[in-house]
């Protein structure tokens, strides 16, 4: 059953509201820091037949309209988040690959503010967090 939440944020995107969008919502929202692969696979077993394509069409109109957040954090796969706009921050397992969300250190983002702008204008700025998850790290130290 589609989220009365998703059909309202793609009209009001300016999007029309279709079967594989709002399971591609539903999917990000319910499977965090999802992969395009992860995310086709569980669009076909709630749809049918989609093409892998398509998925990524929607991936793509979805990131152009600001309702998901694409993340590329360990230099390979782009994962996506429906949580945009609050410029929180990643932690990264380096073992297990195990992502969490971290908010921005407390007060006025420090990140937001780089020394030499070279003119642009920043409205995003990723941190990445690089360790060990709790799990792997009780795992390295049982070994």
């Amino acid at each position: 059953m589609a989220s009365d939440k998703h059909v309202t944020a793609l009209r009001s995107a300016g999007l029309r509201v279709t079967a594989p969008r709002l399971a591609a919502l539903a999917v990000i929202t319910e499977n965090r820091h999802s992969d395009a692969e992860f995310i086709a696979g569980e669009v076909r077993e709630r749809l049918g037949s989609v093409s892998t394509q398509a998925v990524y069409d929607v991936l793509h109109a979805l990131t152009d309209c600001n309702l998901v957040r694409k993340i590329t954090l360990d230099g390979r796969k782009s994962r996506y988040e429906i949580r945009v706009g609050d410029n929180h921050h990643h932690m990264l397992c380096r073992n297990c690959g195990r992502i969490e969300n971290v908010p921005c250190h407390v007060g006025q983002a420090p990140c937001m503010l780089p020394e030499e702008d070279h003119g642009f204008t920043v409205d995003e700025a990723e941190v990445i967090y690089h360790g060990l998850c709790p799990d792997c790290l009780e795992a390295a130290h049982e070994n």
